[in-house]
């Protein structure tokens, strides 16, 4: 069974959720991947406002392809999500409530979520179309020098994702490989 997400999310909310636990995602979530990361934290050190509040926000850690004509966006898949893992805890200390991406999470963010009460979704990688039919609108709003990889505001409805790690810490690969080890 799949769970319903309405952004804006509250800590209990995700608190509810199990690694393993499918959702669909629906409101506002912003892409960002390592370049963009990097000078969002940047910009914080040097105490300037980033581009989109952090407190309560979902980054996916994507670079989508250009928009087909009449479509908000192009092919939407999830990018490997560790090249964010040495900007991850920052962010999640200032509030952030989730993460979007695929493969594995170093212990540095996985500790950051556990103590934030934060969430490391994963999307379906190999499925970029698929997952670009549930963005119904995309604008970049901040570093658009980047191109793919500028930072996007995007409106989705029921964006496919599943729980990898939860607000307890616990982590779906970590699951999934002792059971397989187990057969």
């Amino acid at each position: 069974m799949e769970k319903r997400l309405e952004y804006p999310f509250d800590k209990e909310k995700l608190a509810e959720l199990k690694a393993g636990d499918s959702v669909l995602i629906s409101g506002t979530i912003y892409t960002a991947r390592d370049a963009a990361h990097k000078r969002i934290v940047e910009m914080l050190e040097r105490g300037e406002e980033p581009p989109f509040e952090i407190k309560g926000s979902i980054i996916y850690y994507v670079g989508p392809t250009p928009a087909k004509p009449g479509r908000p966006i192009g092919s939407a898949g999830p990018t490997t999500s560790y090249r964010m893992d040495a900007y991850a805890p920052t962010l999640l200390d200032l509030g952030q409530a989730a993460m979007i991406g695929k493969g594995q999470r170093s212990d540095e963010v996985k500790e950051a979520a556990v103590r934030n009460g934060a969430v490391y979704f994963a999307a379906i990688g190999g499925a970029a179309a698929l997952i670009a039919q549930s963005v119904k609108s995309a604008e970049v709003i901040a570093f658009e020098d980047l191109g793919a990889e500028a930072v996007r505001k995007l409106e989705v409805v029921d964006f496919p994702a599943m729980v990898v790690i939860d607000a307890q810490g616990n982590d779906q690969y970590e699951i999934g490989r002792k059971a397989y080890n187990s057969r």
